[in-house]
């Protein structure tokens, strides 16, 4: 298998800004929230667990999960929150790992996960793992345009995340993302280089 790299970060840092980036690149994106979006989605895998768990009222009207009932469940219980992440973490990781290991021309792959860290299940077969980093005064007004969620519920977000400093002392290389676009292209393109050369 060609290498892995991880890409992770705080809520708001900007990780797809930089997963689009790196795509750009000519790099294959495997993006967990994507895997997870499909395993939740109409048909999806975990869906029959998901109505078994938590009931019908948890499944919409199209037959998918209910997103904004099921965030609004896990963020005030962490019995509900354990339960949805017991279901989704194992067949998010086999698809991830799967998705990884398949036959691609890129140079390496990058695999997008948020929680990257903080659930412990990819570090051991990843190559490096980067960071994308901001201030949390960036990562606060990013995450309140952009998901139209109050201040305080972007902080209770940020609190089930390990800290800015935890993150940046785990982290094999960061990215900081604290300026304009080209900023940010700039110093993707650099470590695109250093990880070619690997």
């Amino acid at each position: 298998m060609k290498r892995c790299h991880g890409l992770t970060g705080g809520i708001g840092c900007g990780k797809s800004t930089v997963a689009t980036l790196f795509s750009e690149l000519g790099v294959r994106i495997v993006d967990t929230d994507q895997i997870a979006h499909r395993l939740t989605q109409i048909g999806g895998e975990a869906l029959p667990l998901i109505r078994k768990t938590f009931g019908d009222g948890f499944i919409d009207a199209a037959g998918a999960m209910d997103r904004v009932k099921m965030r609004q469940l896990v963020f005030t219980d962490d019995v509900a929150k354990e339960r949805l992440e017991s279901i989704l973490h194992p067949l998010i990781r086999e698809h991830t790992k799967r998705e990884a290991a398949s036959a691609t021309d890129a140079a390496y792959t990058l695999v997008v996960v948020p929680l990257l860290f903080e659930s412990g299940q990819y570090r051991d077969w990843l190559d490096k793992v980067i960071a994308v980093d901001c201030t949390e005064e960036q990562q606060l007004a990013r995450t309140m345009q952009r998901s139209r969620l109050s201040e305080t519920e972007v902080r209770s977000i940020m609190a089930r995340q390990i800290t800015r400093h935890e993150r940046l002392s785990l982290a094999d290389e960061v990215i900081s993302n604290d300026g304009q676009i080209s900023d940010l292209r700039s110093r993707v393109e650099a470590l695109h280089s250093r990880l070619i050369r690997l």
